[in-house]
């Protein structure tokens, strides 16, 4: 069959070498793609913004089944476009993307079906949102509404730092995703994802991995999109993991349904766990990036069969194989990231790493000029490998970050502290 993958991250590089191990892929494209992508599929250059125009290119391309990996496209209603020109396609219509687009949609949705979640109010008006929080008191988490890349949350550990958090947001800091605020109890706890497909109906779990947010070590300095994760996530045991099926995600997917705006795609749930009991911490309606891959490096060919009875309505009838092992993945960024970066700068010795189910550098801010890879974002490589324990993926994994030449970037040495003891 012939596939589309929408995106240029390391999400979809991820994606882009699972499903091509699969003999069901016969010709796979993504768009608009990278460096990496680039060297083992077909790269398109059309806006994956444009519902006409991805329709356009689907059936210029005789494309079978089409997979989004990012939010943007997710929201704006691309995949309702492609499934109402009859390509089959992976991922959620705009009205079931408002989970992750609208933190406060995903807030009664919660309210709804009963979800536990953190206590929280809405604001429009940043005067209002202050006299809340002055009157509340910290801490508290201030979050913009809408989408973010990730990055619209401040914590308020303090009054003045929630006050200014508010500024921030409301001043333009997230653009038009902070036009209005949703303001939170600070949860207190261990933070960890579980991945699940859906098709509507039925729920499959397909993997926990824990996150590295923060810039620097020690889990220090600013939110990022992600510095690093590794995947399973300990804390999240099969007790946890059953609870939150049972009083979080199973009622979110039965409650969009009965609206009539069924979730079909992967969500990707943040769960806040302590004693031994998992809240929402909020919903995303894509593979996480880096989260993403170490699940594709775990999962390998399987992944467009499960991808594939998901949005034909068979999920009911899938299983999913794990390998008894770990993964783990670094994020190699330009310097200044998350704030302004210098774009150009030459990375050399991916060439002489290895590429193979244990040890792949997925690409995401790269191009190619001149014959060099070249760093062209803020986060621009996804350094990732596999192992039978959590510290030989570990090992693996900084062992290429090290072969990598490239001063204009870096990355955390840390990644997995909370499962290892890297003292």
């Amino acid at each position: 069959m012939n596939i589309l993958i929408l995106g240029s991250g390391g999400r979809e590089h991820s994606l882009a070498w699972a499903i091509k191990q699969n003999p069901k892929c016969d010709r796979l494209i993504v768009a608009p793609g990278n460096a990496g992508i680039a060297m083992l599929a077909e790269c398109a250059d059309f806006d994956i913004m444009d519902s006409a125009a991805v329709v356009t290119f689907c059936e210029e391309n005789a494309v079978d089944f089409v997979v989004i990996g990012p939010e943007a496209p997710l929201a704006a209603g691309i995949a309702d476009a492609t499934r109402a020109a009859g390509i089959l396609t992976f991922g959620p219509s705009a009205a079931a993307a408002r989970l992750e687009a609208s933190k406060a949609f995903t807030k009664q949705i919660c309210d709804a079906c009963a979800a536990p979640t953190a206590g929280y109010a809405h604001f429009a008006d940043a005067d209002a949102a202050k006299r809340y929080v002055t009157e509340t008191g910290a801490p508290l988490v201030i979050k913009a509404d809408g989408l973010a890349a990730g990055k619209g949350v401040i914590m308020g550990m303090t009054l003045p730092e929630a006050l200014a958090g508010i500024d921030e947001i409301f001043g333009g800091a997230f653009g038009a995703a902070g036009a209005e605020v949703v303001i939170e109890e600070f949860m207190e706890g261990e933070e960890a994802s579980l991945f699940i497909l859906s098709d509507g109906v039925n729920c499959l779990p397909i993997g926990t991995a824990q996150d590295h947010k923060r810039v620097g070590d020690g889990d220090t300095g600013p939110n990022t999109g992600g510095m690093g994760a590794y995947s399973p996530a300990p804390v999240l045991t099969d007790a946890i993991m059953e609870q939150a099926m049972a009083q979080i995600v199973r009622p979110t997917v039965a409650e969009m349904a009965r609206r009539g705006t069924p979730f079909q795609g992967v969500l990707y749930a943040g769960l806040m766990i302590k004693d031994g009991h998992a809240r929402l911490v909020e919903y995303n309606v894509r593979f996480g990036d880096p989260e993403c891959q170490v699940l594709m490096m775990r999962l390998g060919a399987q992944v467009l069969d499960l991808l594939l009875a998901c949005a034909q309505g068979h999920l009911a009838r899938a299983k999913v194989k794990w390998a008894e092992d770990h993964a783990l993945t670094v994020v190699m960024a330009a310097n200044g990231y998350p704030g302004k970066v210098e774009k150009g700068s030459v990375i050399a010795g991916l060439g002489d790493l290895p590429e193979d189910s244990f040890n792949m550098v997925f690409h995401a801010g790269t191009a190619t000029e001149a014959g060099q890879i070249t760093a062209i974002g803020g986060r621009v490589l996804t350094v990732t490998a596999r192992g039978d324990s959590l510290h030989a993926a570990h090992r693996r994994a900084y062992a290429m970050v090290d072969a990598i030449d490239w001063p204009g970037g870096f990355c955390r040495r840390d990644i997995g502290w909370r499962a290892l003891d890297l003292g």
